[in-house]
Formats: C-alpha cells, sequence, structure tokens
C-alpha cells in the first residue's frame, strides 16, 4: 500500500469488558466500533485520519501477551481495510533477531508499517548496534512486504533516543518510509528537516501539533483525535495549509486535554475521557493499568469538560 503520511492518524485505544468468569478480557466488537467511528470523521476541509495505529501505548500495548496483541491487530486490520488506510503498529525487543520475528508476526495480521522502537537494553548500545538493530528490522520489513517508521521517544523511560545523525542515516534505508518523532523538543525535527527536506515525519505528542508543523513535520499520531477527530483533522488541515492562525486557536481549544498525553499516565487519562465523551464512564475506566484517584478522575472530567465548550464554540464537535 502507497502510503501518503501528510496529516493525522489516531492511536486508538483497546476497549475491555468482563466476561462471564469475571475476568478482564479484550472487546474486539467494541475496539473495532470505535476505530471506524474515528475513521469517519471528517475535517472542515473535507479530509479524514490517514492511517489507523493499533496496540499502542494508548492501546493496553504494555499489558498485553503476544497472542492478545496479534489477535487486537487482526482485528483492527479489518477496519483499516474497510476505510482503505494503513494500519500501524509498534515493536520493540532486547535484541535484533528478536524484533526481526515480531516484525514477521505484524505482518501476517494486516500491519503495514511497523513502529520500531529503540531496542530494550539496561545499556545504550552504540550507534553502530543501533543502526544494525534497524537494519536488521529493514530487511525483514523488505522480505515481508512492510515498511519501517523508526520510532524515537527521548522522553520515554526506559528507552534509548536516536541521535539525529543516525536518524538520517535511517531514514536513507528504503523500506524506511517516515520518522516519529514523540517528544516536546521540536528543534528534533527541525534540526533533521535542515539535512534533507524530503524527510516525512510524524509528531507524536498532541500539545506540539502546530509546533511540529512549523518545524516540517508532515503530519503527527494522535491520543486526543480519538476523542476529538474532527478537531484533530482540521488543525492539522490548516497546518498542512499554513494557516497558522486558525490551527493554533484549535491548539489552544484543546490544550487542557491535550496536556494528558504529554504525561506518564496518558492511557488512564485519555481513555476515562473517551469514556465521559461517550458516556460510558465505567468503559473508560476499565483499563490494565493503573487505576486513577477520585482526584485525577474528577481533574480529567473538568478537563475534557473546557476542551468541549471551546471546540463547541469553534463548530468543532460531532
Amino acid at each position: 500500500m502507497a502510503i501518503d503520511w501528510n496529516g493525522v492518524m489516531p492511536a486508538v485505544f483497546t476497549w475491555l469488558k468482563e466476561s462471564k468468569s469475571g475476568t478482564v478480557e479484550i472487546d474486539f466488537d467494541e475496539t473495532q466500533k470505535q476505530a471506524a467511528g474515528i475513521l469517519e470523521a471528517q475535517g472542515l476541509g473535507g479530509s479524514r485520519m490517514i492511517g489507523l495505529v493499533g496496540s499502542g501505548t494508548l492501546g493496553e500495548n504494555s499489558y498485553l501477551s503476544a497472542k492478545q496483541r496479534l489477535s487486537l491487530l487482526e482485528s483492527l486490520s479489518e477496519v483499516a481495510k474497510e476505510f482503505n488506510v494503513p494500519l500501524i503498529s509498534g515493536a520493540s525487543a532486547s535484541t535484533k533477531e528478536e524484533l526481526s520475528n515480531i516484525i514477521k508476526g505484524l505482518a501476517k495480521v494486516g500491519v503495514d508499517t511497523v513502529m520500531v522502537m529503540p531496542p530494550k537494553t539496561k545499556t545504550a548500545p552504540t550507534e553502530e548496534e543501533m543502526y544494525a538493530y534497524y537494519a536488521l528490522s529493514e530487511a525483514t520489513a523488505r522480505d515481508v512486504g512492510v515498511t519501517i517508521m523508526p520510532y524515537n521517544n527521548p522522553d520515554a523511560a526506559g528507552y534509548h533516543a536516536i541521535s539525529t545523525e543516525l536518524l538520517l542515516r535511517l531514514s536513507e534505508l528504503p523500506k524506511v518510509t517516515a520518522l516519529k518523532i514523540s517528544t516536546v523538543d521540536v528543534s528534533i525535527i527541525e534540526t533533521l528537516m535542515l539535512e534533507n527536506k524530503e524527510l516525512k515525519i510524524l509528531a507524536g505528542v498532541d500539545t506540539v501539533t502546530v509546533h511540529a508543523g512549523l518545524a516540517g513535520a508532515c503530519g503527527g499520531i494522535t491520543g486526543v483525535g480519538n476523542i476529538f477527530p474532527k478537531a484533530s483533522v482540521t488543525m492539522q488541515e490548516y497546518v498542512l495549509n499554513g494557516e497558522w492562525d486558525k490551527a493554533n486557536k484549535i491548539s489552544q481549544a484543546l490544550n487542557s486535554l491535550s496536556y494528558l498525553d504529554a504525561q506518564s499516565l496518558l492511557l488512564e487519562y485519555l481513555k476515562f475521557a473517551m469514556g465521559v465523551h461517550h458516556n460510558d464512564i465505567a468503559g473508560g475506566l476499565r483499563t490494565f493499568g493503573k487505576k486513577l484517584t477520585q482526584a485525577q478522575i474528577d481533574d480529567v472530567h473538568a478537563r475534557y469538560i473546557l476542551a468541549k465548550e471551546r471546540l463547541e464554540v469553534l463548530d468543532l464537535l460531532r
């Protein structure tokens, strides 16, 4: 599938339910329904989300088994095919050989592009070790017919930052079609674009969507866009058209909620906000992650209401 990275795509939530035995399990039907609803939304300019990201941080990835992740992605691939958008998912491993096997498995269940995190090792790898890790993933991608997106997340605990020099080297590999930069330091994006204006870079933090666009990012992966897809898509339309004042107004309207996307409990916070949005508070609080305190629940609820009120003024509610 030829992929146009100019736009925004949602990192969708994995919805859960209680089984008859009382255990919590993946609700595949609800996950598909919610993903489809997001992809159906249009911005004021008529565009839609350009892809679907599944089993990421917001998709409970850290808490799912390998079998659960593959079943989830196979389910989401049906939605992606229905809307003719690529399915994207992440991969991380301790060794390049383990990573290669993960990519093979993702390709089998319909993933089109694999976001590859740096190796999960206690000590930081050398530049050449890091390059070899990504080079094998790219070679594997060629063999199984998918593409690769190196995922630099220097703000995430437990992962190593990828240097701008290495990102530029990796971007030259044939099956590397884009880079994902998840940090509030958008100067990284600007530095990369100064070296190669043809790069396709996706921002991964909602708070910096407009700033990342100014720095040269062509799009982004959103969490808040699950809740307010019309606003998220419209903001990206304005960014791509260079209508910075209009884009900034939407960014400011979303600010109270976007803030949560940069917090360590982004999964728990944003999933609860999604539950509030769909009048399903219990579902929004159902997660394999941490249980929110009442103070946190009240804070997220207030942030959601404020964003909703601001977006309503801009006619950007669904």
